[in-house]
């Protein structure tokens, strides 16, 4: 039977090779169809190998760790981790559509009608459809009862071809 050590570096360097040319990709705005879910699900892969590999090598890890330069190095990448939750000031750099969303489930539902440009009876009638009557002056959030599926339910009944 194959031992731990003959798994874990090969499972290490697969994953590794996948989660790095994918991340590449979407860097870059090249990834396509399951770039993403597998860059995403598939470094799980990598976390494992990693493991695996330290189980495997601990003592010699052990023994890495008490080199200065080493421990600099990992140290300043826990820095940059430990930096990366920290807010940007002012809030730029955050996604557009998170402000859009936030901005269209405080706005009035017939607002959001209106931009859609469909008759408003018929969207009352796909609204009906779909499950939500709404009252005059009703926003998104209220109509959805703060759900986010829902909104986007919504949304879709709004906006339907």
């Amino acid at each position: 039977m194959p031992s731990l050590r003959q798994f874990a570096t090969p499972i290490t360097i697969g994953a590794f090779l996948l989660s790095a040319v994918t991340g590449v990709l979407m860097f870059f705005h090249f990834d396509t169809a399951l770039n993403k879910p597998a860059h995403e699900w598939l470094s799980w892969a990598l976390v494992l190998g990693v493991g695996l590999h330290l189980a495997v090598n601990f003592r010699a890890f052990r023994t890495y760790l008490k080199r200065p330069l080493a421990r600099g190095v990992i140290a300043g990448f826990v820095l940059v981790l430990a930096a990366s939750f920290l807010p940007l000031a002012g809030g730029a750099g955050g996604s557009p559509v998170k402000a859009v969303m936030q901005g269209l489930a405080e706005a009035p539902v017939a607002r959001i009608i209106a931009l859609s440009q469909d008759d408003p009876a018929m969207v009352h009638d796909r609204l009906a459809a779909a499950g939500y009557e709404m009252a005059p002056g009703q926003t998104l959030s209220s109509l959805s009862g703060g759900d986010r599926a829902a909104e986007a339910v919504i949304l879709k009944a709004i906006f339907a071809p």
